[in-house]
């Protein structure tokens, strides 16, 4: 029987791959989705990762930087300055809020740089100045690319005008861009010309940073210290549940939707094959082969419809950024593996559900029983 399933199958070349694309396209909506939310949710943490800092330092109670404040004196970072396991010191001021710019408010971390500090600044540049100066901003090179303004074109901060000095790289996100400028001016606005908002601290070689940011909070009041992997597992954790319950409905409908549809192109070519089943059944193959016939019939077809689902997703999708910048997106295998998981066992349950009542009732309508 599975030489008449595969035969079958390959019979009609057309109908197998149309149906297989029918599988694949509704395995990609809900590829896309989950690439969507993975790659939002790293777009959110990529500034902290790429300060590749060792220890944050924050204010007290705070232990993360999506939708946070925090705010510490200046003098906290030169006492830290002083640590002997400390090689380096870097210190931000940091709003999260809105940037006017072509007519639109782009939602933003907006990040305070001195020009001491340039190591947590802008980490790849597209065009101008990486550290702006009073008065001047760096913005994604995404934003300039939807709205048209550019080097010398102005942005608003709150209500100050900003000279548009620098295009950044790999900063935008849909919930969050990063945008820097410089501390003189965020300090003003803040009213915080003497504080930071977070200090990032660079450690000798062999020094343990989870060990060095006990002793940060030991040595200095009111002030909360983290590892690096410990704050971005943090803020990745508090951007992923932002977004998290619309991303499983979603990929829910998607889900089913694929099952319905491996489903129904399995019963469907079951169907079509009624007289071929008969001829099957007269000549003594009993119900279980053909049951086994029409699961290995869905499994050739859902398998076939995955791999062109990784064919779409590695290229249209990955390409797709490209075209609409401001999308980031994150295609990964485990999202591939995940919806097989789900998938396949249902699609295989409701397959052979479709063909037992089916077939038997041709069967016997055909015999006569």
């Amino acid at each position: 029987m599975f030489y008449w399933s595969l035969k079958t199958l390959l019979a009609e070349p057309m109908r197998l791959m149309v149906s297989a694309l029918a599988v694949a396209v509704s395995f990609v909506l809900v590829i896309f989705f989950s690439a969507v939310f993975e790659g939002e949710s790293d777009q959110m943490v990529v500034y902290l990762e790429q300060t590749q800092a060792d220890v944050w330092v924050m204010q007290k109670g705070v232990s993360n930087m999506h939708m946070a404040s925090s705010m510490l004196w200046d003098w906290k970072a030169d006492f830290i300055a002083k640590n002997p396991q400390v090689s380096e010191v870097a210190a931000i001021l940091y709003l999260n809020g809105p940037i006017k710019a072509g007519g639109k408010d782009w939602f933003s971390y907006i990040i305070g740089l001195r020009p001491e500090h340039r190591r947590v600044g802008p980490w790849a540049m597209a065009e101008g100045k990486s550290i702006p100066g009073p008065g001047e901003a760096v913005i994604p090179e995404v934003i300039t690319r939807l709205t048209g303004i550019g080097i010398g074109g102005e942005i608003t901060m709150i209500d100050r005008k900003l000279m548009v000095v620098g295009l950044s790289r790999e900063s935008f996100s849909m919930a969050s861009s990063v945008v820097f400028v410089s501390a003189v001016d965020l300090g003003d606005l803040l009213e915080a010309s003497d504080q930071y908002s977070y200090v990032m601290v660079y450690a000798k070689p062999g020094v343990d940073p989870k060990d060095l940011a006990r002793q940060i909070m030991q040595d200095i009041d009111k002030v909360n210290a983290l590892s690096s992997d410990e704050f971005i597992a943090s803020d990745w954790q508090l951007a992923a549940q932002m977004g998290a319950e619309i991303v499983r409905m979603m990929t829910l409908i998607g889900t089913l939707l694929s099952v319905v549809i491996v489903a129904f192109t399995a019963y469907s070519l079951i169907a079509r094959k009624k007289r071929e089943l008969a001829i099957a059944k007269a000549l003594g193959f009993g119900n279980g082969q053909i049951y086994l016939a029409a699961l290995f019939q869905t499994l050739v077809i859902t398998v076939l419809g995955l791999l062109l689902a990784m064919l779409i997703s590695f290229t249209i999708l990955a390409w797709l950024p490209t075209v609409v910048p401001q999308i980031n997106l994150a295609v990964r295998l485990h999202q591939f593996a995940s919806i097989a998981i789900i998938t396949l066992p249902i699609a295989l349950l409701a397959s052979l559900s479709f063909t037992v009542r089916n077939c038997d009732e041709r069967y016997n309508h055909s015999t006569g029983q």
